[in-house]
């Protein structure tokens, strides 16, 4: 008994101290994955952390208002620009409001928000500036069409108190001509804005520069008038950007021809764009003309892996470079080292614009691939370089050209565009002139992509990019050869080169060039030399509809072809196509169709074909639509005032399109 009743104490001891080790061991077994849990999940809040700070990338000013508040100015200078002129216009704009008191800034409508024009009046002695390019068939710029649709869809918005003023840039041989210019100045005053200058109308098919100074030349004087302020008379150079050369810089962080980000043309990532264009292996570049002095060619790019897609009409864009020579030569004649690593920064801090272009970089890519050093500098390039020529009559003559007199228009008309000499021809021929390359780097235009429509159907080379084009090449009246820059460039574009596959930079932009939605609908089209460009997509992909046992309406190609064996393109494939799917005609367009008029007709006003044009925009296009309100006046029965409207009223149903160049 006593032995029982000494044990049970020990024994319930025991049990009582394994409790303890046991909740013991527990509370750090639980310790330890609490630990481990926590310390797993620490890093994760970073990305949530990151996510919330990340405007910092797109911590871009989107307030116009605001950064002319903050920097003093008082005039903005918004451009829609396609091929950087009217950007270029613009920067001379908010350049010239210095030199009358007053602060400037160009601005790209697509990076603010243009809804606080309405803000404006806030400032004092404020004023918007419209430089606006009008693109294809009467359509705004890239950049411009947040701002167009914009404008149409408010029409509750309140301007009044918006002081504006637009000059508009366009081609007389189009049928919209400068229609994105008028729209914005219509517009603007219907929103209730003040126009305090004349719209100004650029004409690309005379002389878009004498176009631009002889309007400035009466805008500045009536902004002084309207604002009661008196011209500085500042005629000095004004520079935008200041020098920084590099003589130890890690060679990874230098740009070599990148359009947007570094080291994109090596580590490409989609999507492609006018910004991030892709690198396209050439896969077949052929003569396509059997003979004469023209080389016709026919490229083909692989987009292979690019997730790059494209319809039959749409245009592809280059980015070609310069040729070497000319780059050298330019070199020599300034004296520099052009493998220099550089950069030209803005002296604005606040402005969004912080390079002319890509940098840092050296002089020769930004001579190879940024800047345009092949067609005739503006007048406003000729009056900035004027001070560094030593002879007194240079001086004299480079500013005569950039004034708005008769006489300087005469000799800027016959020296520099009628004889086409561009920058290098200029210093050879003015040998006192010694521009420091900085400021002939700034003053330059860039080199803009060229366009291009495309030659195939995605639905039979959905790889695969086809581009038809002329090479360029002719001798100016100087005596020297001027060499196209992107046809020569494409030209030299080898399979392969050295072993090393050939490369093109591009993007695909979307077209109103469209087949119709029917298949069954009749299609002309009418394409002489390189306006057939297109066509071999649509009967790419007429014939594939065929195959596909669809209902493949008549196809009918008007293809102006003089002398077979030099400007019959595509002979192969269109005889074989003939066989397939389309009827071709091969002489002279007009006569063609005029000879043709009671099938044309039949198939235009019975059974709903769409018209379709490529070509030259000056001489051809006119004429076929010459041609063919003639055969709605005979066979339609009409006056030529309904005729005209017959036509027109085909264009607005979109059932008569045009791709068309001048």
């Amino acid at each position: 008994m006593d032995h029982d009743t000494t044990t049970e104490p020990v024994a319930q001891e025991a049990e009582a101290l394994f409790t303890n080790m046991d909740l013991l061991l527990f509370s750090l077994i639980i310790g330890i994955v609490i630990y481990w849990f926590m310390s797993r999940k620490k890093p994760e809040p970073i990305p949530e952390f990151k996510k919330i700070d990340t405007p910092a990338p797109t911590s871009r000013e989107t307030s116009f208002i605001e950064k002319m508040k903050k920097t003093g100015k008082n005039i903005i200078v918004f451009y829609g620009s396609q091929t950087g002129t009217a950007e270029e216009f613009s920067n001379r704009l908010s350049k010239d409001a210095q030199r009358y008191g007053m602060k400037g800034m160009a601005a790209d409508p697509e990076e603010y928000d243009m809804g606080e024009l309405s803000r404006l009046s806030e400032i004092n002695n404020s004023l918007a500036i419209f430089c606006m390019a009008t693109y294809g068939e009467g359509d705004p710029t890239d950049n411009a069409q947040d701002f167009y649709d914009w404008l149409q869809e408010n029409d509750d918005e309140d301007l009044t108190g918006l002081n504006y003023t637009v000059f508009s840039l366009g081609n007389k041989t189009y049928e919209h001509y400068n229609a994105m210019g008028k729209y914005v100045d219509k517009r603007l005053e219907e929103l209730g804005a003040k126009r305090i200058f004349d719209l100004g109308l650029g004409d690309d098919d005379g002389n878009l520069e004498e176009d631009f100074v002889s309007w400035r030349e009466q805008f500045w004087p009536a902004v002084c008038e309207h604002f009661g302020v008196e011209a500085l008379g500042d005629e000095s150079s004004i520079r935008q950007y200041e020098l920084k050369e590099f003589t130890d810089i890690n060679m990874n962080k230098v740009f070599t021809g990148e359009i947007g980000r570094l080291k994109s043309f090596e580590v490409q990532k989609p999507p492609f764009d006018s910004k991030n264009p892709f690198m396209a292996p050439v896969t077949v570049n052929r003569r396509l003309n059997k003979a004469g002095d023209r080389h016709l060619m026919h490229l083909e790019l692989d987009i292979t892996g690019s997730k790059i897609r494209y319809e039959s009409g749409d245009h592809v864009a280059v980015f070609p470079t310069n040729d070497s020579a000319l780059v050298n030569k330019l070199g020599q004649v300034l004296g520099v080292d052009l493998d220099l690593v550089i950069s030209l920064n803005n002296l604005d801090e606040e402005s969004n614009k912080k390079h002319p272009f890509p940098c840092p970089t050296t002089y020769r890519t930004a001579l190879t691939h940024y800047l345009d050093i092949s067609h005739p500098p503006r007048t406003n390039v000729l009056y900035e370089l004027a001070q560094y020529a030593s002879d007194p009559k240079d001086q004299e003559n480079m500013r005569k050209m950039a004034s708005s007199s008769p006489e300087g228009k005469a000799l800027y008309q016959s020296w520099v565009l009628e004889s086409c000499r561009n920058i290098l021809a200029i210093l050879e021929d003015m040998p006192s002139l010694k521009p420091p390359i900085d400021h002939l780097c700034e003053l330059l235009p860039r080199l803009q992509a060229r366009y291009y429509s495309i030659a195939s159907s995605s639905k039979v080379h959905p790889n695969s990019i086809h581009i038809c084009a002329v090479v360029v090449e002719y001798q100016t009246k100087t005596g020297r050869v001027n060499k196209g820059v992107a046809t020569n460039w494409l030209k030299n574009k080898l399979v392969t080169d050295n072993g090393h596959k050939a490369t093109v930079p591009m993007y695909i932009r979307k077209s109103q060039f469209r087949l119709p939605f029917k298949a069954s609908n009749p299609v002309i089209m009418i394409g002489p030399g390189t306006g057939i460009a297109p066509f071999m997509g649509f009967i790419q992909e007429r014939g594939w509809l065929k195959e596909q046992g669809k209902d493949v309406g008549e196809t009918v190609l008007y293809y102006g072809c003089r002398h077979k064996m030099e400007d019959y393109l595509y002979q192969e494939e269109l005889e074989e196509a003939e066989q397939k799917v389309v009827r071709l005609s091969t002489v002279y367009v007009q006569h063609l169709l005029k000879n043709n008029k009671e099938n044309l007709w039949k198939l235009i006003h019975l059974e709903n074909a769409h018209i379709y044009v490529c070509g030259d925009a000056r001489n051809m296009a006119k004429d076929v639509q010459t041609a063919l309100h003639e055969i709605a006046e005979e066979l339609g029965d009409m006056t030529r005032t309904q005729a005209t409207d017959y036509i027109k009223k085909l264009m607005t149903k979109g059932r008569y399109s045009q791709d068309v160049w001048s």
